[in-house]
């Protein structure tokens, strides 16, 4: 009788290897990051952990076995949500794995843009010594949280600790703890002008793609900053390039592009009051474990059990 399998395309230590294999007895588990590993089994894998590109043309096939794909990534958009759909498969995601690193992240640009830093490590490399007419604070001012997911409530809880006014807004309007008014999706040009920091933790949609252009930037304080480690696409670069140029807003710190890696000629990398990241935010030495041991496990488990894994389970229909 042909096994059961289940091919996870990540390098696992022996103990989360252990754990896996003791939830499906009987089932082969073929795990490494190296393509060579597990390329040969993809068109009997059942269940695939880290969705590749080149998975599709093996695993979207008639004759294929996969029945669920657990993604390693928090955003589903490079997916091929529309085949996935029509052949059945369930699709679960790694939302809120990054909860506490890209929210340390989002308060390292806040802080950086806020208290200069940013200029400050710049003038070190030149031994300069110079003020920087820096004057902001952090406390007591009104953030934005445009999204509010695991991530977006991480980010409301630390901005507490600052005394901050929390606006949040969320597709449901559904209130959340830290979250001092909510608002729905249709609202966010209520919620833009009254922001001291507008924070983008968005995934990417076709309600999303450009959420934030010109005319968003247009009403958003001119002493504000603007924080994207969402999806690049879903801001309108070139919009945000000339809300930047024209003064519309004070700064923004950025994580992710339209395109990536940024290129060479983009106007963003000459802005002094503009911190680029490469797409890092969510880097964490504690990746893989919070993924297996809070997302995969424990669907996992249900599965095995005939059930339908409960843990970020996407809809199709919202694309998230």
């Amino acid at each position: 009788m042909t096994k059961r399998k289940l091919i996870i395309t990540q390098d696992l230590n022996p103990k989360q290897l252990q754990q896996i294999t003791g939830i499906v007895p009987g089932w082969e588990v073929i795990a490494g990051r190296d393509k060579s590993v597990w390329q040969n089994h993809l068109k009997d894998a059942e269940v695939i952990a880290g969705w590749k590109k080149e998975i599709a043309e093996h695993c979207l096939t008639p004759q294929s076995k996969l029945r669920w794909v657990q993604t390693w990534s928090a955003g589903v958009n490079n997916t091929p949500l529309q085949i996935l759909e029509e052949k059945g498969i369930l699709l679960t995601s790694a939302n809120g794995v990054h909860a506490f690193p890209i929210s340390e992240t989002i308060f390292a640009l806040m802080l950086g843009l806020t208290r200069k830093i940013h200029t400050y490590v710049k003038n070190q490399t030149k031994k300069k010594w110079h003020h920087a007419d820096m004057k902001l604070e952090i406390h007591g001012k009104t953030i934005g949280v445009i999204g509010v997911g695991a991530i977006g409530q991480e980010t409301a809880k630390i901005a507490k600790a600052f005394g901050m006014t929390v606006l949040g807004v969320r597709h449901s309007g559904k209130s959340a703890d830290f979250v001092d008014e909510m608002y729905t999706s249709d609202q966010l040009d209520l919620v833009l002008p009254q922001c001291d920091y507008v924070v983008v933790t968005l995934p990417l949609t076709k309600e999303t793609r450009h959420l934030f252009k010109y005319s968003q930037f247009k009403i958003m304080k001119r002493s504000a900053f603007f924080i994207n480690i969402g999806r690049g696409e879903i801001v309108a670069e070139e919009d945000m390039i000339e809300a930047l140029q024209n003064e519309e807003i004070a700064g923004a710190g950025l994580d992710v592009f339209e395109k990536e890696p940024l290129g060479e000629k983009s106007a963003l990398w000459g802005f002094e009051n503009v911190i680029i990241t490469p797409h890092t935010s969510g880097s964490t030495e504690y990746y893989n474990k919070r993924l297996i041991e809070t997302i995969l496990i424990p669907n996992l488990k249900h599965y095995q059990a005939g059930e339908i894994p409960s843990v970020n389970l996407v809809s199709y229909e919202k694309g998230y």
